[in-house]
């Protein structure tokens, strides 16, 4: 089994998910994203999700990373992830470039085949028709950010070649483990995913373990990997605080959890931590949690988010806080390490 053997990235992740009005969640989360960048954090990353509120709050990330690439001067801002089947290729292409401008080339983007079935309705397409689209698509981004003819002679004004070192994929699968190691682009490995039948109580790296081991079979030695590790996290200076907010919060999304496709097995708040892969608690519980995590290990980028948990705003502060200077640590973050000198280090190799 391979390891990438590089300092690790340590990023904040959101749904944008307070419990509070639209104006009130996207203030909130700025607020979050500075106060992660205060704390050394290296990078930020925020969800699409469109028409349901309680799935995530925000449907056009890239004007939210707009906004926060005016308010911090380092950090690094992603999408986690642009669902491109629902977006229009082309348009992506422009607003990314101009966004990577805006933030003096900070921007990452992920991508991904999308979400609920439902929400490719509107949109115009079926769901079983979004890996096709996908591909379609993410080929013709490419294209245009590489400055290449489009159709009627056009070019992409202004051309961003330099985005095609920017790009992750996230999946839940192994085959799509092979198709980013085969681009030469990031993985991004979920905070949580559906077991399969014969494996219902198959813990998270069970799962993910082979995806990464398919991606870097198929990287090979073109690239530097990269590997997002996303997971739910929530600290707090005491045990009994975290758990309470745990049981809160849990209990109110499992409905659509397991709407998602996830299976709960009990109803106690362990049951609901073990069902949901959440780690919470003090420091020294949540360190101990994940070190149990053999797919974390091999990650290049710990990325923590405080869904499903969602605790109060400044709870979320304070876990960031925490996380920065003890979780972290603990788990080989030792600082700040620019991703422009991974990439030209991989641009020589």
């Amino acid at each position: 089994m391979r390891y990438p053997g590089q300092p690790k990235r340590l990023g904040f992740f959101s749904r944008v998910l307070d419990q509070a009005d639209p104006a009130t969640r996207y203030r909130l989360v700025v607020e979050q994203i500075i106060h992660a960048e205060k704390f050394g954090f290296d990078s930020a990353w925020i969800a699409q999700h469109h028409f349901n509120g309680e799935e995530g709050g925000l449907p056009s990330p890239l004007i939210l990373l707009a906004e926060l690439a005016a308010r911090t001067s380092r950090i690094r801002l992603g999408t986690g992830v642009i669902t491109l089947p629902m977006e229009n290729a082309v348009r992506v292409a422009e607003d990314t470039a101009i966004l990577d401008i805006l933030s003096n080339g900070r921007l990452e983007i992920g991508f991904g085949t999308g979400g609920t079935p439902a929400a490719f309705l509107p949109f115009g397409l079926q769901s079983g028709d979004r890996g096709q689209v996908y591909a379609k698509s993410l080929a013709m981004v490419r294209r245009a950010w590489a400055g290449h003819e489009l159709e009627g002679g056009n070019r992409l004004y202004p051309d961003a070649p330099h985005l095609l070192d920017h790009v992750w994929q996230a999946t839940f699968s192994v085959d799509g483990g092979e198709r980013a190691g085969r681009d030469g682009d990031g993985l991004m490995l979920s905070r949580t995913q559906p077991r399969p039948l014969e494996a219902p109580s198959a813990e998270l790296w069970e799962l993910q373990n082979p995806i990464i081991d398919t991606y870097l079979e198929a990287l090979a030695n073109r690239r530097a990997p990269r590997i997002l590790g996303s997971r739910s996290l929530f600290v707090a200076d005491d045990r009994k605080e975290a758990l309470h907010f745990a049981e809160l919060g849990l209990k109110r999304s499992v409905e659509r959890f397991v709407s998602s496709g996830h299976k709960i097995t009990g109803t106690t708040t362990e049951d609901l931590i073990k069902a949901f892969d959440v780690h919470v608690g003090a420091p020294d519980d949540v360190i101990a949690s994940l070190k149990a995590d053999t797919a974390l290990s091999r990650v290049t980028d710990l990325v923590f988010q405080v869904h499903s948990v969602d605790p109060p705003h400044e709870h979320i502060l304070r876990s960031l806080e925490l996380t920065a200077t003890i979780v972290a640590p603990a788990l080989g973050w030792t600082g700040q390490a620019p991703l422009h000198q991974e990439r030209r280090l991989a641009a020589n190799a």
